[in-house]
């Protein structure tokens, strides 16, 4: 490491600020709840149908242009995922109820803990902030609104609204130019090796930091973070050797 400051911190959000996998979680199982209620189908029945759910979210391909909204889709993959399973017990409006459910189930469980809450605005006092998350536009500004994380940021970057997302290098340049910095000044902290640590190592940022709950145990033929951390909440501790 050089002697630059860090001036610039870019900041993913899911799983890296917000715990979406755990409100993920929580949203299955009240749209598990849903359809218990509804079909009277039992637990094995019900999990086959959300780990379709799942699985089609997971592998998701979605085009704007194609003139369906993204509501529209997902409610597809739960009448998909239900007709698969149980067949003519599935109607369309079953599939709306089990979207919704899981959709707006996320969004209120989705929160910043008032512990990042004052990290971020700590850091706000100190350095330039930026959000830059990948997904598609509506489903990403959803959350933005639903956690309330404006105030933290001097700018918030939604991947699905460019050409290219993490780890493509222009967005990277784009967050840059945004902020006025450069690529040196920055750090890119998230928790994904393939997009937010990979996008920082190509990008050539100052330092990349890795937010691995498990333990940080890097795949093979992994990119290698520079630091790694078990919560966002320990990111002061690096910015210190940093200085």
């Amino acid at each position: 490491m050089d002697g630059n400051t860090v001036k610039a911190i870019l900041f993913d959000l899911d799983n890296t600020l917000i715990e979406t996998s755990r409100a993920g979680g929580h949203a299955i199982q009240k749209t598990s709840e849903l359809l218990k209620t509804t079909l009277a189908l039992d637990d094995d029945t019900i999990l086959t149908i959300c780990n379709k759910f799942k699985q089609k979210l997971q592998h998701e391909s979605f085009d704007p242009a194609a003139g369906r909204s993204i509501d529209e889709v997902r409610v597809g993959h739960w009448e998909e995922s239900l007709k698969e399973t149980v067949g003519s017990r599935s109607s369309p409006s079953l599939a709306a109820q089990c979207y919704y459910m899981w959709k707006n189930t996320r969004l209120e469980v989705l929160n910043l803990s008032p512990e990042i809450c004052s990290l971020l605005r700590e850091l706000r006092g100190r350095y330039k902030l930026l959000l830059l998350t990948n997904g598609i536009t509506e489903t990403q500004r959803e959350k933005v609104e639903a956690v309330g994380c404006e105030e933290f940021f001097d700018a918030i970057v939604v991947g699905g609204e460019h050409a290219e997302q993490k780890p493509f290098v222009s967005i990277f340049k784009l967050c840059f130019n945004m902020l006025g910095v450069e690529a040196k000044d920055c750090v890119m902290v998230g928790d994904s090796l393939d997009t937010d640590i990979q996008g920082g190592f190509n990008a050539q940022v100052r330092a990349t930091v890795w937010i691995s709950s498990a333990g940080g145990s890097l795949p093979d033929g992994s990119v290698k973070p520079d630091y790694t951390i078990p919560t966002v909440l320990e990111l002061p501790h690096v910015l210190e050797q940093l200085k």
